[in-house]
């Protein structure tokens, strides 16, 4: 490829649909448009510099302010010269640190996921006790008006907090915690205001009756809380001590929201080893022994925060909280013992699951893209959205129970039937006393109290088959048209609800040739519809054994995961790689797509290469960051600083920033590299926390400063990870992904050449881009 062609490309553009030009004037105009969207409603661009113009071709409507995170170390003099003055007692104070930072981490989240549960039962509790009240006393209409209107006025608050506060803590959050660990810096995700949200948004939206979780959004705020952690202090509020400026980089960063991710887990399911599990398979990019052990802990803490609580909750001082712990389901009562007859049954879930968790997945697609539109238009329709499922919602709720038939209470029982004034699986709507209404115990209880209602063991007649299909009918269709609003909702307990009430269902339809449980079935029935949705195996085994308290059941929940999740690959993708998609984050696959072996580095670099000598000119530094979004920009030595050209590194745009600011600029073109060794030290061009860092506007350069020099070569990072041009895109693809790259410099193969010949960084790996430059490429071959 000629050299003319090659560019560093700007890591926060990417690529959609529609073509049009720009300049570079509407391009900024465009990105500060965008930058208080939701970025759920965004989607990537592509931006294709052209040899013979200054004009930029834009692929899409939607600039999306994306960059990836520099997870590589800059090995430079500064940072050489810090590290070789550290102590002793700095690097025992930097270990302590990360532990203590675990431990906060696991207080953090337990501390809020005991918050969210108290929460929930008690503003859930009240709601539905104040409905049954007036069900009680026939009065009918008020009881519907009761219900359906503290519902609408829970969920137009949420919507109201995400519509204007923190667009970004709609939906779950796992997609964009697993993109974060990828290495994508999206806007906003885990910013103090999203946790916010996401905390009292999650709460609110599960209260008002919404068929959604608390689960998902337990690992976004996690997340949250240990980058707010992670920040290494504050510069604005002066809470900047120097011991935590070793926290002021994204690998350390990477690590804590790692352990926040499985605390999250760990809070909403009680789950510490499932939470590890999850991280390790489904949320991290990277992982080391290290990291496992600081995660474990973390979970652990979780875990016994939790208990505490829970066992001060048993004394009654947690207003409606149940007694039963947070959604702890226990079924270990139930005989596990299963012969060839329940295998077969096993495996029948196991398929059914695949194909009912694929097609949950496209409807969640189409609806997610539908919703996405509607979002667009602003606050005001978002809430309308909100508030519309919400009477649907509501409808269904109250309306559907009143098809089932009163179903008169079983004899010794060891609860009271018909259930008053708490949470129970009998409930009596409008039946007389002594009769219960199976469809109100499933549908007029919070989602965590209907999934103990359907995992409950010996209790084969409790609902009506007939029930059963309506139920699972509604939370089917539920879940999907809900998920894609703007509040947080997580999709595990809307899948593990329609999945337990499948699983019964099948249980009743095998009840002649099977001999387990019917709240077994119930259980692996959530299995085989969790791994046909999120296609997850291992984690998701150890959190259902972690719920259920029940070691038996391993060899079954194993086999009807790994059925349910072959069979739906066959279908679609996860639905967390389908929402990643959606939302346009550049998420790196961790396998090479077919296509790629039949290209090689230098076929997707592209435009003009931008260069800086090592000692440069500022007015030439200055116009490159004006002219350009690139992050990274490769640094030549040419004579008389070298014998021929040679690449000495990659210089960071944060960087350049930070030199040009501090002014250690002469006059001659010399190396003075031991002055900027005595004026700057490795902390001030740490990472800033939340995009705080300096500003091209904060820069003020006289004009006879434009024709000084500054030398660049303290901060360059000279040991950048290069491939040569001919390598293969696939073997390419697979090393910047599991180093954690951001920028890789593609270096000619033979000699009398210039010394680079471009600039990969995520962008270039997207099937899009690369789809984009060679049409003709079959995709699948």
């Amino acid at each position: 490829m000629d050299q003319e062609k090659n560019v560093n490309q700007s890591d926060d553009v990417h690529d959609i649909e529609n073509e049009g030009l720009l300049d570079g004037k509407e391009i900024e105009r465009y990105r500060s448009d965008v930058s208080d969207k939701n970025l759920s409603n965004t989607k990537p661009l592509l931006v294709k510099r052209t040899n013979t113009t200054s004009q930029i071709a834009i692929v899409g409507a939607n600039v999306c302010p994306i960059e990836s995170l520099d997870y590589e170390i800059i090995e430079n003099e500064l940072f050489k010269q810090d590290w070789r003055s550290r102590k002793k007692i700095q690097i025992f104070q930097y270990v302590l640190l990360k532990w203590a930072f675990a431990l906060l981490i696991g207080l953090g989240t337990g501390l809020v996921g005991f918050f969210n549960n108290i929460a929930v039962e008690n503003i859930a509790g009240f709601k539905l006790l104040l409905t049954s009240n007036l069900m009680s006393e026939d009065k009918y209409f008020k009881a519907f008006a009761a219900y359906a209107g503290c519902n609408v006025g829970l969920a137009a608050a949420a919507a109201a907090l995400c519509a204007f506060i923190a667009p970004a803590a709609a939906g779950s959050g796992i997609p964009e915690v697993k993109a974060y660990l990828n290495g994508v810096d999206a806007y906003s995700i885990l910013a103090p205001s999203t946790l916010f949200v996401k905390i009292f948004g999650s709460v609110l939206g599960v209260s008002a009756g919404f068929v959604v979780g608390k689960e998902g959004p337990m690992v976004h705020t996690g997340a949250c809380i240990a980058n707010l952690l992670g920040q290494g202090g504050s510069r604005k509020y002066h809470l900047t001590w120097k011991w935590l400026r070793y926290f002021k980089n994204d690998r350390d960063r990477r690590d804590m929201i790692t352990c926040g991710a499985a605390a999250g887990v760990a809070a909403a399911f009680r789950a510490p080893v499932g939470g590890v599990l999850f991280a390790l398979e489904e949320a991290a990019s990277w992982w080391r022994s290290a990291l496992l052990w600081r995660t474990f802990f973390t979970t652990a803490v979780v875990a016994i925060v939790l208990r505490a609580f829970i066992q001060y909750c048993t004394t009654g001082k947690c207003g409606l909280f149940g007694e039963g712990g947070l959604i702890m389901y226990d079924v270990s009562s139930a005989n596990a013992t299963y012969s060839a007859p329940d295998i077969l049954a096993v495996i029948f879930l196991g398929i059914i699951g695949g194909i009912l968790g694929s097609i949950y997945n496209y409807f969640v697609d189409k609806v997610l893209r539908t919703y996405s539109i509607i979002n667009e238009r602003g606050a005001v329709l978002k809430i309308l959205l909100v508030i519309t499922i919400s009477l649907l919602t509501s409808c269904c709720s109250f309306g559907l129970p009143w098809i089932a038939k009163c179903i008169p209470c079983p004899t010794e029982l060891s609860v009271s039937c018909p259930t008053v004034g708490k949470s129970g699986n009998y409930k009596s709507f409008q039946c007389p006393s002594g009769y219960y209404n199976d469809l109100a115990s499933l549908f007029l209880n919070t989602n965590d109290d209907a999934i103990r209602n359907l995992f409950s063991t010996s209790t084969k007649k409790e609902f009506h088959i007939s029930s059963l299909f309506i139920f699972f009918g509604a939370v089917y269709c539920l879940g999907i048209i809900t998920y894609g609003i703007a509040i947080p909702s997580g999709l595990f307990i809307p899948v593990i609800l329609a999945g337990a009430c499948y699983g019964r269902l099948v249980g009743r339809l095998f009840e002649s040739i099977s001999s387990l449980d019917t709240g077994l079935f119930a259980l692996l029935g959530a299995a085989s519809f969790l791994g046909g949705t999120m296609r997850m195996t291992v984690s998701l085994c150890i959190i259902l054994l972690e719920l259920t308290n029940d070691l038996l059941l391993l060899p079954l929940v194993m086999l009807v995961l790994l059925i349910s999740k072959t069979v739906a690959d066959n279908f679609n993708k996860g639905v967390y790689d389908q929402i990643l998609k959606i939302k346009g984050l550049p998420y790196l696959e961790a396998h090479a797509e077919p296509y790629m072996r039949h290209l090689v580095a230098r076929d997707v670099v592209s435009g003009p290469l931008v260069t800086f000598s090592g000692v440069e000119q500022v007015g030439n530094i200055l116009h490159a960051l004006r002219t350009t979004g690139h992050n990274g920009f490769p640094v030549i030595d040419e004579p008389p600083f070298s014998e021929a050209p040679e690449l000495c590194g990659v210089v960071l745009r944060s960087h350049l920033l930070v030199l040009l600011k501090g002014k250690n600029f002469s006059m001659d073109r010399v190396v003075t590299g031991d002055d900027i060794l005595q004026r700057f030290a490795a902390f001030d061009f740490a990472k800033a926390g939340s995009g705080k860092g300096i500003k091209l506007e904060d820069l003020d350069i006289k004009v006879e400063e434009m024709e000084m020099y500054i030398d660049l070569h303290p901060i360059i990072n000279a040991s950048p990870y290069t491939v040569v041009e001919t390598m293969s895109l696939a073997k390419a693809a697979i090393l910047f992904r599991q180093l954690g790259l951001r920028h890789m410099c593609v270096v000619p193969k033979s000699q009398g050449r210039p010394p680079i010949v471009g600039i990969l960084t995520r962008h270039d790996f997207m099937p899009e881009h690369i789809l984009g430059l060679y049409p003709h490429i079959n995709p699948d071959k």
